[in-house]
């Protein structure tokens, strides 16, 4: 038997845990606030400084720029001691003698440029303004109780190198023969982008940042604001303002730390005295409750609930508990004996829905490699239900040695209702599909079936396509379901999106959209069921078709199986505990095609692809070391054939047309095959032009084709499963 834990204690222990947090907890969040607003007051006294001094800076014009690049030819030519304030004036005068006498007295951006003046002129007037602009820094820095204001620009051709031209910590000095001590300017320092990134971003923008930078370092705890001089558009330097907040943080943690031991003493006497209240009107009473509810726990005898109403004391909230506790200890027994029947039935529905479940999955296709004979596909398929029975499901079957026929569907609704459902639609479609109908007559088929005696109205949404395996040519309906997602090959996954068919089974006489698409060697095909991208996680947002392409993305380059497995995983990671409510089904095909898969070309009957074509046919004729002239004369012919099927055989919504270039038995001859899905039309039927006739006196039209039938060696033409086939053969020799 567990020892029993005093109530008391705890609630002792758990007050004085209450006055600890809430005095650390008050503590933090005044730290934290006066920190935010001192912080805010630095970066706006700092930005206020700075903004006057470039400003300053600025009204100098491009003297300032000249001032840096002075610095940077002639380092040794500037001699500026420690005493720079007291030396300003003896310099500045020393500099108006000088072009008093050598100038005339003319005043450098007055009457005379600086780029005029000789090399002791600019030395002198360099110094002078060096001296000027020194004190000008340091003097703001003692007025309002700044650590450092400098002036810096970065170090061409070196990373984060920056080149402080005014140094305000006058470390480096020199001391002359004749005892002056005079400043070395220019010290290179590498300022690192992580402590610096605004300092970095302000010169890499030429635009104030309104942040500072946090440094802790030798100078001690600073905050770094930096503002950019632009003259003429073009960035000079920085000038940066350090200012120490080591003092005021200290200030703000001694004034909380006295808060805080304040706040503690009054919590303290708070809890003691709310401790003896509760204890008398609240505690003993749970002890009471809780001695009750251990007696009945040991001997199970409904006629104590008696005793507990008898002491159950004033009916506040724990007299009501009481009270609900008596009630409960005769509800008790009534629940046992009907939890008994129930546990008893829930066992015979799970036995029942074991077995269904079974059956289900009996009935789908689960042995892969499915075709181990096949070379030209590979498919693999998996259902994963959200309930033991579920309304997905897939096919894949063969519909002769040729065609392959693949389904994938969602009934609505789920349990066992959904699966009686599915069981009967996929044995119409797949029985009917093997009987040769196309996927629309299947669909309709299945439909006028599915719509007698369904009461419960039910409905399947279905993709199936019938796919030629040798060519890759299929035709598929979309009755109400997801858009098929295709990758072409060395591409990548996309959703294929068109109009959709009603539903299976909404309403009677439907006709099904047909529509034709062609899978060349190397593409690949992926179908799924809704409870793909309507997977929802704990915060009921959507995995979507997004998510579900990248997933394929990334397995793109494994086996069907290995891109299923890619996107459960994905599904499994975004959702997490999330409980599955919708079945997911999925289904993915790589057609290989024929050995010859290289022969053969697939694309929009548009005039854009001519060149393609061309390029197409003109590879495979130099595979075949076709001679200059009759390559031409086959060049002339697709063309014609080409612009044909681009002009005249699709309406405005357009198709597309196949070229196959093939050896016959002879070698020494190359046939090209066009193939088109357009209205049906045989171009040799139509009579040859008269020739003899002027071209003022000729009809308009069939001259390309009768040029064509007088280049090619044979010309043949057959309309074969409702498209227009059309070969020209070229004897090579």
């Amino acid at each position: 038997m567990k020892k029993k834990r005093s109530l008391a204690r705890l609630f002792t222990v758990l007050f004085i845990l209450f006055a600890l947090v809430t005095t650390v907890i008050s503590g933090l969040m005044t730290y934290h606030s006066q920190t935010e607003t001192y912080h805010a007051e630095v970066v706006s006294d700092l930005q206020k400084i700075s903004s006057n001094l470039v400003g300053m800076m600025e009204k100098e014009g491009n003297y300032f720029s000249y001032l840096k690049a002075w610095f940077s030819e002639h380092p040794e030519d500037l001699q500026v001691p420690t005493d720079f304030r007291d030396d300003l004036p003896e310099v500045r005068q020393a500099f108006y003698e000088y072009m008093s006498i050598h100038y005339d007295g003319r005043i450098p951006g007055v009457s005379i440029n600086v780029s005029e003046l000789d090399r002791e002129a600019m030395r002198l007037y360099m110094t002078w303004r060096f001296e000027y602009w020194f004190s000008v820094f340091l003097d703001a820095t003692e007025e309002f109780k700044l650590s450092y204001i400098y002036f810096i620009y970065p170090q061409e051709g070196e990373d984060h190198k920056m080149i402080y031209l005014f140094d305000p910590s006058m470390e480096n000095i020199v001391e002359t023969e004749d005892g002056r001590q005079l400043i070395i300017f220019g010290d290179q320092v590498y300022e690192p982008l992580e402590e610096h990134a605004y300092m970095w971003r302000t010169w890499e923008t030429g635009e104030e940042q309104y942040a500072v930078d946090s440094v802790d370092n030798e100078y001690g705890y600073m905050y770094t604001y930096c503002q950019p001089l632009v003259v003429d558009g073009e960035k000079v330097g920085l000038l940066c303002a350090d200012t120490s907040v080591d003092h005021v943080t200290a200030e703000i943690r001694s004034g909380v730390k006295n808060q805080a031991f304040a706040a503690a003493i009054v919590l303290a006497i708070s809890t003691v005295i709310l401790y003896l209240l509760l204890r008398d009107r609240i505690l003993r009473r749970i002890v009471r409750l809780e001695q009750n509810v251990e007696i009945y726990s040991e001997n199970k005898d409904p006629a104590f609930a008696d005793e507990i109403r008898k002491k159950s004391g004033p009916y506040d909230e724990l007299g009501s508990l009481s009270e609900r506790f008596a009630d409960m200890i005769g509800a008790l027994d009534e629940y046992m004996v009907g939890l008994q029947k129930i546990t008893a039935e829930k066992e015979r529905i799970g036995a029942e829905l074991s077995v269904a479940t079974q059956i289900q999955a009996d009935m789908l296709p689960r042995i892969f490699p499915a075709f181990p004979d096949r070379n030209e596909f590979d498919i693999y398929a998996s259902m994963t239900p959200a309930k033991e029975v579920g309304g997905d499901f897939y096919d894949f079957f063969l519909v002769d040695d040729n065609h392959l026929g693949v389904v994938m569907a969602d009934v609505s609704g789920k349990g066992v209702p959904a699966a009686l459902f599915m069981v009967i639609a996929k044995t119409l479609i797949k029985n009917r599909a093997q009987m040769g109908a196309s996927p629309s007559d299947v669909l309709a088929y299945a439909n006028s079936q599915l719509c007698e005696g369904n009461d419960a109205e039910l409905f399947v949404t279905v993709w199936m396509a019938i796919i030629d395996i040798s060519t890759g040519h299929g035709y598929a309906v979309n009755a109400g379901h997801e858009h098929p997602v295709i990758r072409r090959k060395d591409g990548k996954y996309e959703l294929v999106i068109y109009r959709h068919s009603p539903a299976v089974a909404t309403m009677e006489d439907l006709h099904f959209r047909q529509h034709e698409f062609q899978l060349n060697p190397g593409d690949s095909l992926f179908v799924y069921t809704d409870g793909v991208p309507e997977a929802t996680d704990a915060n009921n947002q959507l995995f979507g078709t997004d998510r579900m392409l990248d997933a394929l993305n990334s397995a793109r380059d494994g086996t069907p199986e290995d891109r299923l497995k890619s996107v459960k995983e994905a599904i499994d990671a975004f959702v997490g505990d999330a409980p599955q409510f919708d079945d997911i089904t999925m289904l993915c095909l790589d057609y290989m095609g024929p050995e010859k898969e290289d022969s053969m070309l697939t694309l929009d009957a548009k005039l854009e692809n001519l060149d393609t074509v061309l390029a197409f046919v003109d590879e495979r004729l130099e595979g075949l070391a076709c001679p200059m002239r009759k390559k031409m004369q086959i060049d002339v012919a697709v063309e014609e054939i080409f612009v044909n099927i681009v002009s005249y055989a699709y309406g405005p919504e357009g198709g597309t047309a196949t070229i196959q270039v093939s050896t016959s038995e002879n070698p020494d001859a190359v046939s090209v095959t066009f193939i088109d899905s357009g209205m049906p039309y045989n171009p040799l039927a139509k009579k040859d032009p008269d020739v003899t006739l002027p071209a003022s006196k000729r009809k308009i039209g069939g001259l390309g084709i009768y040029m064509v039938k007088k280049s090619m060696d044979d010309v043949t033409y057959v309309y074969e499963n409702n498209r227009n086939i059309l070969t020209i053969t070229k004897n090579l020799d």
